[in-house]
């Protein structure tokens, strides 16, 4: 049996192996950073999309909230035109844009917004409403992503983001007058 020295159990490298690891561990951190970022990038802008479709969400509902108590109210004049007690702020519409705060992800004001309000009676006029009928409110956005990968992988830089709520019509007042009673 030889023993051998310790010295020559645990001695260094030679010189050449040692310069070839130099820098091994930088250029592996270097291209997961690559990667790691473009993955942190992905999931920071899909959850800005649940986010904007959240927001979609919910002024859709306020929308059918007050179309449930104000269901002619869907444009200014009222269905038929017959309801002038429908102006402003105490139409369908309206109420969808200012449900959410200003500022946020939703811009309101961009032709990318999309509202409508589906009415029991369809595209018929007159139209006739009743207590217990239902009404739909839709609201679709055109979300742009941020990230470009994403944007690959989702079939286009733009994702279609559609929100409906549905409520019972619970009272048809009277709009013929100022303001609705």
């Amino acid at each position: 049996m030889r023993i051998f020295p310790i010295s020559k159990v645990f001695r260094k490298r030679s010189a050449p192996a040692a310069r070839r690891d130099h820098g091994q561990s930088l250029v592996e951190f270097s291209l997961m950073l690559i990667f790691l970022t473009v993955l942190l990038m992905g999931v920071l802008d899909l959850g800005r999309a649940y986010f904007t479709y959240l927001a979609l969400k919910d002024a859709a509902a306020e929308g059918a909230y007050f179309g449930s108590a104000f269901p002619q109210c869907v444009d200014e004049d009222g269905i038929n035109n017959v309801s002038p007690g429908c102006g402003g702020s105490r139409t369908i519409p309206y109420r969808v844009t200012h449900s959410a705060p200003q500022g946020g992800l939703v811009d309101w004001a961009d032709a990318n917004a999309l509202i409508s309000v589906d009415l029991p009676c369809g595209s018929t006029v007159p139209c006739a409403l009743n207590a217990g009928q239902v009404l739909t409110v839709t609201v679709q956005y055109q979300y742009q992503m941020l990230t470009p990968f994403v944007g690959t992988i989702a079939n286009g830089q733009a994702l279609t983001l559609t929100a409906r709520s549905s409520a019972v019509i619970i009272r048809v007042p009277n709009c013929g007058q100022n303001p609705c009673q």
